[in-house]
């Protein structure tokens, strides 16, 4: 029988971490970061305000941050940084054929090769659940990447406002404003955010001149300006330092089934935009609304 919406849902599902476990390893209030998250996502449902949500916050977050809580409205985004391009208006998305995907795990060995993402930490992720009894088994392969969600519950709840949406339909995080609290990790139902515990390759890397993060082509190190500081949280970007040269995000381009797609969803005549209005095309957890950028053909 081929695997429906909800089955491919259930699987993304049963690899979402425990929020709770997660925000108790932090510095910060559990129950703050659960409320908002929650109250996040039940702004993409409709049923909640953004103002609502920024007047329901706004003292607590104050009390425990000690930084003035922004209206997302009206947070500014980092000046002069090369994650704010537009890239001539294009509004990114990417569209993956379940059909074609093999589980070869090309995409997470080349993404973290691009990104040089360290242990622990890894963007794009393929998520594999076996069903049936032996010798009448199958294997389904779940990719899944950062959703670039039109509307991010991650974004809502960033107490700082370190991370925003980008024009160009892709999610970014500042990592010299990123506080590591962790509450964008929770806030997001597709468990596409890790979190940087300071680990390294570094033993490994030693004499071959190789840096350990290139995210946005900068290195990793302390919290300084233009560094990619430990302690943060991090996540798929689509590859945009790829996309600045031209070139396709590593994943769409080693993938070995042909199975990825990519390009400007606002053009109707691009293949994505094609494929995403295909009757096969869905998105994962459609009834949340947060309008995923990754569309999946069944």
């Amino acid at each position: 029988m081929k695997p429906s919406k909800e089955m491919w849902n259930g699987v993304m599902e049963s690899q979402v971490p425990n929020p709770k476990v997660i925000l108790d390893s932090v510095e910060y209030s559990t129950d703050l970061g659960l409320a908002m998250a929650t109250d996040a996502k039940q702004i993409m449902q409709g049923s909640l305000t953004e103002e609502q949500f920024y007047e329901r916050y706004k003292e607590a977050v104050e009390a425990e941050f000690g930084v003035q809580f922004q209206p997302l409205a009206k947070s500014p985004k980092p000046q002069n940084d090369p994650k704010s391009r537009a890239f001539g208006g294009k509004k990114w998305a990417m569209v993956i054929d379940l059909a074609k995907c093999v589980g070869c795990d090309t995409c997470t060995v080349s993404c973290k090769a691009e990104n040089r993402t360290p242990p622990g930490v890894s963007y794009n992720v393929v998520i594999e659940q076996t069903t049936g009894t032996f010798p009448n088994v199958k294997n389904t392969n779940l990719p899944r990447p950062c959703m670039q969600c039109d509307k991010a519950p991650c974004v809502q709840v960033c107490p700082v406002r370190a991370s925003y949406k980008l024009d160009n339909g892709i999610v970014a995080i500042d990592y010299d404003r990123c506080i590591g609290c962790r509450y964008c990790e929770v806030a997001c139902p597709y468990g596409a955010r890790s979190f940087d515990f300071g680990l390294s390759y570094d033993q490994e890397m030693e004499g071959y001149s190789e840096i350990q993060g290139a995210d946005y082509g900068v290195n990793r190190g302390s919290r300084k300006p233009g560094k990619v500081p430990i302690g943060t949280v991090r996540k798929c970007t689509f590859c945009m330092h790829r996309l600045e040269r031209g070139e396709e995000p590593a994943c769409v381009e080693t993938c070995i089934g042909d199975a990825r797609y990519f390009g400007d969803l606002s053009d109707p005549n691009s293949e994505v935009s094609k494929l995403a209005a295909s009757p096969r095309a869905f998105r994962l957890r459609e009834e949340l609304g947060t309008d995923p950028r990754v569309i999946y053909l069944l």
